[in-house]
């Protein structure tokens, strides 16, 4: 009797196993026959009722059974567990022919990356590096560099007035006027910074653009200190090889001034298309700074002398990168700046 219940119980077991399309029916047949309520464990547990001298078979018989439904269900999970990884390979099976997805990480811009390389440069040499207001006082960006309201220089800087004292500065020069204003001397610093003018936008110019002014104000500051500065600049920015010319121009604030050309980076001096064949390209202004600045900011001229240069940033990384259009550094076309 017992013994056709065990077989009852066996084939009802495979049955079911046979018959599962699911990981989770094969542990529903599991806990139905092995766990602790199954089919497999009542009968363990009306093992009271069986003549003690047919226990040890009834017992055998029992744990063959078992054995037998563990040994096939371990069997049929190993197949649908294999089944459903292969399942799931087909599906997300990966293409590696395919071109890989590009991770867009940004960059610094072209402007950026010339100012860093101009900061390195002066830091080196002992300068500092100063910012100040773009909004400035009438004072500051023009009488303190010694042009008055009625001087020519005027007219050229024509800018944005906010009212009739404040403006919008057109040279970072007035950041010089504010330090030299604090009275720590010696002064060695740069002060780069966006200025604007009413100029139209054309492949050179712009209504708002960078400077980078830079002042040394100390004694026994002579002419030679301001060539031997830039001389070093320039080899170091567009390379050892590089030689400076000074030409005699006319700045308000300064006096002697120059405009200051480098040999042509693209031909060594020779003469191309880059330089316009005169094989020297124009980069700064620069001069002694004028006794009258010196003194309208406090500074004794007998005393103290120095030397300021200015330097568009825009020019340098035009000329640094052989951009040939100014617009190009403010369209943020992405084709354009992904070559930086």
């Amino acid at each position: 009797m017992m013994k056709e219940k065990l077989e009852q119980i066996k084939a009802e077991a495979l049955r079911q196993i046979a018959a599962s399309d699911a990981l989770e029916k094969l542990n529903e047949v599991k806990v139905n026959y092995l766990g602790k309520k199954g089919e497999l464990t009542a009968v363990l547990k009306g093992m009271k009722d069986v003549l003690p001298e047919e226990r040890p078979k009834v017992g055998q018989l029992v744990n063959e059974t078992r054995a037998e439904i563990e040994r096939v269900l371990e069997e049929s999970v190993k197949k649908m567990e294999q089944m459903v990884r292969e399942a799931k390979m087909k599906q997300e099976v990966i293409d590696v022919t395919l071109p890989a997805r590009k991770n867009n990480v940004g960059h610094r811009h072209p402007s950026t990356i010339a100012l860093e390389e101009v900061e390195r440069i002066f830091i080196g040499m002992g300068y500092e590096v100063v910012e100040g207001p773009e909004v400035e006082k009438d004072y500051y960006n023009f009488e303190a560099l010694n042009i008055p309201a009625d001087h020519p220089a005027k007219d050229e800087q024509d800018t944005f007035y906010i009212t009739g004292d404040i403006l919008l500065r057109t040279q970072t020069s007035s950041t010089q006027v504010h330090e030299m204003e604090k009275g720590k001397l010696p002064i060695r610093m740069i002060a780069p910074g966006r200025v604007f003018r009413s100029d139209e936008v054309d492949a050179t110019h712009s209504p708002s653009f960078h400077q980078i002014e830079g002042l040394v104000i100390d004694k026994n500051i002579t002419l030679a200190d301001l060539k031997g500065t830039l001389a070093e600049f320039a080899k170091e920015l567009f390379g050892e090889g590089t030689k400076v010319k000074f030409r005699p121009h006319h700045f308000p604030f300064t006096e002697p001034s120059a405009e200051m050309d480098v040999t042509c980076f693209k031909c060594g001096g020779r003469g191309c298309r880059f330089c316009k064949g005169e094989g020297w390209i124009e980069i700064l202004g620069c001069g002694m700074v004028h006794p009258h600045v010196l003194e309208m900011s406090g500074i004794d001229p007998e005393k103290y002398s120095g030397f300021a240069f200015g330097v568009g940033l825009e020019r340098i990384a035009l000329l640094k990168y052989e951009i040939d259009d100014m617009r190009l550094l403010y369209e943020n076309d992405i084709r354009f700046l992904k070559q930086f």
